[in-house]
Order: structure tokens, then sequence, then C-alpha cells
């Protein structure tokens, strides 16, 4: 079992990683006693052994990579590979910004006060970021000086190959956009063996004042992978940051989101879209700290679940006493195509101020049948009619996506997902 590995592991580490990695043994792994945890047992993944020491070799070809490239000829990629970056595979060309892998940052007396400054400094007291702490030693990271605009989307490739046996990941992200600058992050991973991978994913996000920073998340992984991932989000006065998480495929997978506002006019946006079937499950659990008056926050999450697929959604919206002037919006829309699909979603509000607009809703349900007659009667297959209308539910959870290949790739998954040919 994991957890017996992890306790094994224990007189290997030292100094802060050893502290992390006791932090994380007193906590334990969570359970379905945990109320953040009601609905997503873990026990499919922590029952599993695992290798924490991947084999450094691969045998990918580049026809292999490029298949995962999707009109990117104007993106600049990093491609890890068994949790090491290969420049061979990667196309930088990042300028007026400090790009390192975090495991050279954490060696080099140079970035010391940048990684004493941000890292740990907005992640959650849980289990899994503790253990991310214990254990992580490579991963992405990017400082953009003040007034710096990264022209290009950055696609962060994590892809795990060569393994011969079940192979556990922490991978940790850290990006700092200082104020005015202004960058956008795709981060995607792929499973290229038939043993299971468990990725342990952390990364810290830190948008300062009037900076804009968007983070796009492709899960499209294999029936064999789980993830758990944790982002946590700073932004600054007049900032503005994007998480968009676009789920597919992944045996299970959980979102843990937490923005915190320090500043007045920030703007927070969070657009998910879920697309699963078989036995997949999805949890989406959101968090906005509006601790500051005049900002905003979007949430928007749209669910289709096939077969007997399981979405969780649990968002939570927190408006302190002195966060007047709060605008903030929250809505989970879920379809459900078959009798064994489910979904658990509970949307929250705690307000402590009285000049606010909030709101939040969620809706379950399934297509619409007169609908359906419509197109139907005017020569469209059922498949395609179905398409159509799931395409136009989920679309207004890419209106915000500036990125115009990553719109058409999300439109060739869904299309994917529903087997039937693109229709729009």
């Amino acid at each position: 079992m994991l957890l017996n590995q992890i306790e094994k592991l224990k007189f290997s580490l030292s100094g802060e990683k050893l502290s992390a990695l006791e932090s994380f043994l007193a906590k334990g792994f969570p359970t379905k006693k945990d109320e953040e945890y009601k609905y997503t047992n873990l026990r499919e993944i922590t029952e599993k052994d695992y290798n924490f020491s991947p084999n450094l070799s691969n045998n990918i070809s580049r026809p292999q990579l490029e298949a995962l490239h999707f009109g990117e000829e104007h993106f600049d990629y990093l491609i890890f590979i068994n949790g090491l970056l290969h420049k061979e595979y990667s196309k930088i060309s990042i300028e007026n910004a400090e790009f390192l892998t975090l495991n050279h940052a954490f060696n080099n007396e140079k970035y010391a006060p940048l990684i004493s400054e941000y890292l740990n400094k907005i992640t959650a007291d849980t289990a899994f970021c503790k253990l991310n702490s214990a254990f992580a030693n490579n991963g992405f990271f990017l400082h953009i000086p003040k007034n710096v605009v990264i022209e290009k989307p950055i696609h962060i490739y994590y892809i795990s190959e060569n393994q011969t046996e079940n192979t556990f990941y922490n991978t940790r992200n850290l990006l700092i956009a200082e104020e005015g600058s202004k960058v956008e992050i795709l981060e995607s991973h792929h499973n290229f063996d038939s043993n299971f991978v468990f990725t342990n994913s952390v990364t810290e996000i830190f948008a300062g004042k009037n900076a804009k920073a968007d983070w796009h998340k492709l899960q499209n992984d294999s029936d064999v992978s789980y993830m758990i991932d944790s982002t946590f989000v700073k932004q600054e006065r007049d900032s503005q940051a994007t998480v968009n998480t676009f789920s597919f495929g992944g045996k299970l997978v959980r979102n843990n989101l937490d923005f915190v506002h320090n500043g007045e006019n920030i703007n927070s946006f969070m657009n998910g879209i879920t697309i699963i079937g078989g036995d997949q499950l999805v949890d989406h659990h959101t968090a906005v700290h509006h601790k500051t008056p005049n900002c905003e926050s979007y949430q928007n999450y749209k669910g289709i679940y096939k077969n007997n697929s399981h979405g969780v959604f649990n968002g939570k919206i927190f408006v302190d006493k002195i966060a007047q002037k709060t605008n903030a919006y929250q809505q989970n829309n879920n379809v459900l195509l078959d009798l064994g699909a489910t979904i658990d979603t509970k949307p929250q509000l705690e307000i402590f101020a009285d000049d606010v607009k909030c709101s939040h809703g969620c809706t379950v349900g399934q297509l619409n049948d007169e609908a359906l007659f419509y197109l139907r009667s005017r020569g469209i297959s059922k498949k395609e009619a179905q398409a159509l209308l799931l395409y136009a539910f989920a679309h207004d959870a890419m209106e915000n996506i500036d990125i115009e290949p990553l719109k058409l790739k999300i439109s060739k998954l869904l299309a994917n997902k529903l087997e039937v040919e693109m229709v729009f």
C-alpha cells in the first residue's frame, strides 16, 4: 500500500522535506469520512504500490510527440519526460523572463530569495500539498519581470513512458507574474504505458498588480492514470487571473482550485468542462476568497456524464466583512446521458459583507426532448443532434479562451467523446 511505502521513505529525507512528510503522516490520506472527500473514494489510488523513482530513459519518438501538438506552430512548449525536462524536444524562445526547471531554481543561489519569498506561501495545509513538498524535485518555474509580456502561449507537457511498474510523480509549478506582465500557460499530462501513473501536482500562481495570468489545464490522459491537482492563485490590485480546466481523460481526477484576493479591482475567472464516460470520476473543488472591496469572480462549470461516470462539484465563495462591492458568480450545470451516470454538486456562499452581488446555482438533467425532436425533424441524426446541443451547452465555458487552437482542440475532444463526426 502507498502509505506503507511513504512511511519507509521517511528516513531518506531531512530538513523541510522531512518536516513536510511528518505533517502528511500526521494527517494521512483523506477518506470519505472527511467532508471535503465525502463523494470521492481514494482507496483505488492509495491501495496500490508505486515506484517513487521513475526510470529516466525513454523510447519516445518525435512522431509520438508531434501527435500531442495541436496547431502549436506559434507556441513555445516544454516537454518533461519521466520527470526531467528534455530541451531537445522542447521549443523555448522566452525572452526578458527567467525560466528554469524548479530543480535548478532550488539549487541556484541566485533564485534563493524568490524561492524563499514565494514557494509554499499560498498552498493549503492539506495532505497532498505536504506530500508534494516532501517529494517534489522538479517541474515548471517562470518568473516574469515587471511589464514584460510573453507573446507566445507556453504548453507544458508532463509525459510518463517506459515504466515497468506503477509510478508516482509529484510535480511542482511556480509562476510569478510581476506587475503589468502577461502570460498564458497550457498544461497537460500523458501516460504512454499500460501501468498506472499517479500524479500529485501542486501549482502556485502569483499575479502582481495589473498583471494578467491565464492557466489552461487540458486533462485527457489514459484510463490508467490518476491525478490530484492543487492550484493556488494569489492576486494583487487590478490583476486578472484565469484557470480553465478541461477534463476528458483519466480514471480519477481531483482538481482543487483556490483563489485569494489581495487588492481592489481584481477579476478572477474559473471555467471547467468535464466530459467523461465508463467508470471515470472527476471532482472539482473550488474556492474564492474575497478579502478586499470592488472585486469580481466568475465560476462556470459544465459537466457531461455518460455510462457509469461520476462527477463532483463543490464551489465555495467567501466574502469578508470589508469586501464591499463584491460581485461573485458561480454556476454548475450538468447533463446525465445514461442512467448510471451521477453528479454530486454543492455550491456554497459565505458572505459577511452587506453591499454585494453574489449568486450561485446548479442544474442536473438530460437533453431537452423538444430540441432533439426539432433537430431530428430536419434530417439530423440523433448522435449529431446530441452533439450540437451538447456543444452549445458547453460553449459558454470556453468564451474567455484567447487561444484559438485550444478552442478547436476542445471541440474535437467533445466530438470524440460523443463518438460523432465534427458537426460544428
